[in-house]
């Protein structure tokens, strides 16, 4: 029983790691650092400017934001929301899901729990694959969300790639990101275009777990106190057993 048990979570684990690759490309690896606030900050910023439009975060607000990542009210105002958007206002979109499903074919899904769902490593090889397919209605596909609806909204940033398989390679290979090669550049340098979806990854982690940077925080006095109490506790169980040996 105990091997039957092992063996399940062994192929629950390995299904997941199928799941999580979606293409079937392999995945590029990013650390997620949730205590470098201005990495969040610019997160936040590229989060309203190019996703909010049509994505929701619909389980945060904009107060949070400000107060989680060290954001005035002011620069709220002026920088993370448009018209008639309040500070206590949840990251919410002015489109109808019946339009948007008209479309796009499909509603966008909130991304307040995308970091969760798919994983960070996931969500940076996919902001970083997308490639020049003129087949699909929006022109571009992805390496590891094949045949995916959404347009390329970083491409005046990062240019347009395109995916280079040579003779019968398609049919035996399976792409990675090393096929990919820039035909358009963009406005950023591979470098900057880089820094900005590790930015941009950085928040939706944060955004689908914010007390985890409270909790962090908190961990490390909780830590301290167990230490100090193992201290005590080992003190008083000698005084408690010195007759005894």
């Amino acid at each position: 029983m105990k091997y039957k048990k092992l063996l399940f979570i062994l192929l629950v684990t390995i299904c997941n790691n199928v799941i999580a690759a979606g293409g079937g490309s392999k995945l590029m690896h990013m650390d997620v650092d949730l205590s470098d606030q201005t990495s969040l900050q610019r997160g936040a910023a590229i989060f309203t400017n190019y996703c909010l439009s049509c994505h929701s975060a619909a389980y945060m607000s904009y107060s949070r934001i400000g107060k989680d990542l060290g954001i005035t009210d002011d620069v709220l105002k002026n920088n993370f929301m448009f018209g008639t958007d309040k500070v206590g206002d949840y990251m919410t979109v002015s489109m109808r899901k019946i339009d948007s499903e008209r479309y796009f074919g499909v509603a966008p899904p909130d991304l307040s729990v995308i970091a969760r769902s798919r994983g960070a490593d996931w969500l940076y090889t996919y902001f970083k694959t997308f490639y020049i397919d003129d087949s699909k209605p929006v022109g571009v596909n992805n390496l590891v969300f094949k045949d995916v609806g959404m347009p390329h909204v970083f491409w005046e940033l990062q240019g347009l790639q395109r995916l280079n398989l040579h003779g019968d390679e398609g049919a035996h290979h399976v792409p990675t990101y090393e096929d990919l090669e820039l035909v358009t550049p963009g406005s950023q340098t591979e470098e900057e275009y880089d820094q900005t979806v590790r930015d941009l990854v950085n928040f939706l982690v944060y955004l689908g777990e914010p007390i985890k940077l409270k909790r962090t925080k908190i961990g490390v006095w909780v830590m301290l106190y167990l230490f100090v109490f193992l201290i005590v506790a080992y003190m008083l169980k000698k005084e408690y057993w010195r007759d005894i040996h």
